[in-house]
């Protein structure tokens, strides 16, 4: 079979895989009802349109990046074994990345990087220093546009798949897992996602140290309550901005992690695709089905 058709073939059983959230399933019916309606008696559009809008809104209001209504998303890891997962966005960047890399491996530590497209392909040596390290590489778009949620199914996938060819060019591994800048959720990303392959991860927890430029209060974000399963959000991209040095993750790193050995735990990269049916199993929304997946899923 030529290129083109596997390719389209490979499409077609991931739109097949997706399963709508019950929120999702209920809002497609709301607007084949409405457009019945607006058919079957042409007066009634107002209350139809109003139906309609009222539904967009709602589901803007589930957009928060830790929301499972909209489809399932990881937010903790399965099990109870005592780990947690560290994941870094916005990276690669050759002056903290590797120092990221330094400080992990002295403390046995291994963590998930959500990589930009773009930068991947700038650095690949050090894509694969990190594949070779023993640390997972995820996608998180090709340019992080900041008005990706925004956008329409087939732009975003334009930018997620070029990611995921640059990220496989750059390194000959493809992501498992997507991150959406900022984290933030379109109601259009689910079945986007199923058509590529990936699974979508947010966090537990988050330092927001891509935009405070104290890490104290970083570290406390971020340990506040740590416990087995967490998944801990930072950043390698960039500095928050105020903050003197190249990273507050570089200073709030070593801490954290002498934290997370302390409660008896270990850093880890997300898990592999084979926990994925016990993950479902155990810790998917209400009602929903997963998408292969490479870890637990929930609507916390």
């Amino acid at each position: 079979m030529p290129p083109a058709p596997l390719a389209a073939a490979g499409r077609w059983r991931g739109l097949l895989a997706w399963t709508p959230s019950p929120l999702i399933r209920a809002s497609l019916g709301l607007h084949a009802g409405s457009l019945l309606a607006m058919a079957a008696e042409p007066g009634c559009w107002p209350g139809a349109l109003s139906a309609v809008a009222a539904n967009h809104l709602a589901l803007t209001g589930c957009m928060h990046p830790r929301n499972g209504l909209l489809g399932p998303v990881l937010t903790r890891l399965p099990g109870a074994e005592p780990r947690i997962a560290l994941t870094f966005d916005d990276g690669p960047d050759p002056e903290v990345t590797p120092r990221v890399l330094d400080l992990l491996d002295a403390w046995g530590a291994r963590a998930s990087f959500f990589v930009i497209g773009e930068r991947a392909a700038r650095h690949p040596a050090l894509l694969r220093e990190m594949l070779r390290r023993g640390h997972g590489i995820e996608n998180h778009t090709h340019r992080h546009p900041l008005g990706f949620a925004a956008w329409g199914p087939g732009a975003m996938l334009r930018e997620i798949e070029t990611a995921q060819a640059a990220i496989a060019d750059a390194c000959g591994e493809a992501p498992r897992c997507f991150r959406p800048p900022a984290g933030l959720r379109s109601p259009l990303l689910d079945p986007v996602l199923s058509l590529a392959g990936l699974s979508l991860v947010a966090w537990t927890r988050r330092g927001y140290d891509a935009v405070s430029p104290h890490p104290g209060r970083v570290l406390a974000r971020l340990s506040r309550g740590l416990g087995p399963g967490d998944v801990l959000l930072l950043h390698d991209g960039r500095s928050a901005r105020g903050y003197p040095g190249p990273s507050v993750a570089l200073e709030v790193l070593p801490a954290l992690l002498a934290r997370i050995a302390g409660a008896g735990l270990s850093a880890v990269a997300l898990p592999p695709a084979e926990e994925a049916p016990r993950a479902a199993a155990t810790a998917g929304p209400a009602g929903a089905a997963a998408s292969p997946a490479p870890a637990a899923y929930a609507s916390r």
